[in-house]
């Protein structure tokens, strides 16, 4: 396991392999991390934009490798954590369940729907230290702010709030689930974010979502039912806005780590420092501080 200290706080963008191939960035390395949870995604990819220190990961592995549920995203978060990132902006795919969040729109979104059933799996704490964050917002209000700021520069339509509904897949959904959806008051489906959110949370990291429009999933019946090609299509027109967009945002993020984000912990550990198991304290070492 590899836990690099650094005081200077770093802001984490997770998303597609080609996201840190963008103008602007220097100081370009790639790091292999190793986790009490296992391996990441892929390598995270470090550099400088604006001044300030940037860590890229590719959420499906470079080549796309990964399936959604095969992410390991307890050790992506740790391992970006243990970089020093205390922001984190999640670029990802999504179906849009309205009729007014149309394909290759963009939305922030500020509410999560968890239909994964997998919360078990994503969470750092137990094994002796429990814990339990407040997660009424999801999003890092002030981070989703400065995000929206910056899409709307560059994409005037950006859609302002909505609820993200994550699902397991791998497959899409089927009509009736859909339709379900819709009724639940969901906006967007996808299959990855609620993960990153929630882990984000426990991580004392400042989190928030860019989400790419790339179809109507099969609930409009006037529209064919999502393909995975013209999924791809849309994904790729939206990915060098989306890389604009991500590089603008980072010259407004404060320095300073000053959200009830950066704060979560401090309420919500139940276990006594006294009584923490030892390999508990230290698995959780870039997240407790100990």
């Amino acid at each position: 396991m590899s836990f690099q200290t650094t005081n200077e706080p770093a802001i984490g963008v997770i998303g597609g392999s080609g996201l840190y191939e963008m103008e602007g960035i220097g100081e370009i390395s790639a790091l292999a991390v190793k986790t009490p949870f296992g391996d990441p995604s892929d390598q995270i990819i470090t550099g400088r934009i604006s001044g300030r220190k940037v860590c890229f990961l590719p959420r499906h592995g470079v080549g796309h490798r990964l399936l959604p549920h095969e992410i390991n995203h307890r050790a992506n978060i740790w391992a970006l954590r243990s970089l020093g990132v205390r922001w984190l902006i999640s670029v990802t795919a999504v179906g849009s369940l309205r009729e007014e969040l149309k394909p290759r729109d963009l939305v922030v979104p500020d509410q999560l729907i968890d239909r994964t059933g997998t919360g078990a799996k994503h969470t750092f704490f137990g094994n002796g230290i429990a814990a339990h964050v407040g997660f009424a917002d999801p999003y890092c209000n002030d981070l989703r702010q400065l995000l929206l700021t910056a899409a709307r520069a560059v994409a005037p339509g950006t859609h302002d709030g909505g609820t993200y509904l994550c699902m397991n897949g791998p497959a899409f959904s089927t009509r009736a689930e859909a339709a379900m959806h819709r009724m639940m008051g969901a906006d967007l489906i996808g299959m990855t974010n609620a993960p990153e959110a929630r882990l984000s949370r426990e991580a004392e990291i400042a989190a928030t979502a860019l989400a790419l429009v790339t179809d109507y999933d099969c609930w409009k019946e006037d529209e064919e039912a999502v393909e995975v090609d013209a999924v791809v299509e849309n994904l790729h027109a939206n990915s060098a806005l989306a890389k604009r967009i991500v590089r603008d945002v980072i010259s407004l993020i404060p320095e300073t780590p000053s959200s009830p984000a950066h704060r979560a912990l401090v309420t919500a550990i139940f276990t006594p420092r006294e009584a923490w198991p030892e390999k508990t304290a230290q698995d959780l070492a870039p997240i407790l501080g100990s």
